[in-house]
């Protein structure tokens, strides 16, 4: 009996397997948010330089902070940001070495962000419910990446505002790819195509009534692309509940920053976080939450 026939036939197995992997994923995850859209600012700095006929500028901020040697997601390598010491394989097992260093670098005892276990464990949680919803297929290899690619949107959107379109415009050709080739989701093209369709104009229609009528942005165009590419996912039908859902919990979300955090009523809210967690929980229980509208509405 192969490795993958055994996880098919124990669903335990299955778990500990996709949960090891996704705290992995995890790891990388941090990586991938850290280090896009610092990569992405300085192509675009480049970019202005070379339209402009500017000569070359020092990088700021995060991208000094990063240093000017050759950065990408492979190098360089891990490495304290305060001392600079290169995190060991050890030093590097998710959540396992941040509990056995106590939250601290090994050399200059600087304090870990807790973030970066947590990243690691939420992905762990989420890709072992993936695997256990779907099983042993094809598609839980597609619906993982799908899975991977909402929390780095999610993590990104949160830290810069930014829904990058190396990251969305691929999630959406995966979404029609995957449903072209038919690994059995139960969308067909047509669902996947209208979605991705219905879910960028639907988002770009309010963008721009709510400026002419405001004169502000409500969402960034990096919105439109998330939710397109969550309906070639997921199916037009799909479309609704997740921007209910969102629409929703970003409301609630903005309303107890404002009370108990005392954030600005008028500073900008990332929505990219909202519909990646609604697309994430129609992925799971979309068929329970659409009996459950009908029920509710349509009786």
């Amino acid at each position: 009996m192969t490795f993958f026939e055994l996880l098919a036939t124990s669903t335990p197995l299955l778990v500990v397997s996709s949960l090891v992997l996704g705290l992995l994923v995890g790891s990388f995850l941090n990586v991938v948010v850290y280090r896009v859209p610092i990569m992405l600012y300085r192509e675009w700095t480049a970019q202005c330089q070379e339209m402009l006929e500017l000569e070359d500028v020092k990088p700021s901020g995060a991208d000094q902070a990063a240093g000017f040697q050759v950065f990408n997601l492979m190098k360089p390598d891990s490495h304290c940001p305060a001392c600079q010491h290169k995190i060991t394989a050890l030093e590097n097992i998710p959540v396992v070495s941040y509990l056995l260093l106590r939250g601290k670098c090994s050399q200059c005892k600087s304090s870990i962000s807790l973030r970066y276990p947590s990243v690691e464990f939420v992905t762990g949680l989420m890709t072992a419910l993936v695997g256990w919803t779907f099983g042993v297929t094809w598609l839980t290899v597609a619906l993982l990446f799908f899975t991977w690619y909402l929390i780095a949107l999610t993590l990104i959107d949160y830290d810069e505002q930014l829904l990058p379109d190396n990251l969305t415009l691929p999630l959406l050709w995966g979404g029609l790819l995957v449903q072209t080739i038919d690994l059995g989701m139960g969308i067909s093209l047509r669902d996947a195509v209208i979605g991705a369709m219905a879910g960028y104009f639907s988002l770009w229609s309010f963008y721009w009534c709510f400026k002419l009528l405001t004169g502000k942005e409500g969402m960034g165009y990096g919105d439109f692309k998330l939710l397109a590419a969550l309906g070639a996912w997921l199916g037009w039908q799909s479309l609704l509940p997740i921007v209910i859902l969102s629409s929703v919990v970003g409301a609630g979300f903005g309303i107890l920053n404002v009370l108990i955090l005392r954030r600005d009523k008028t500073a900008p809210m990332p929505f990219g976080p909202f519909l990646a967690g609604a697309g994430f929980i129609m992925l799971i229980w979309g068929p329970q939450i659409t009996d459950l509208y009908r029920q509710t509405f349509l009786l």
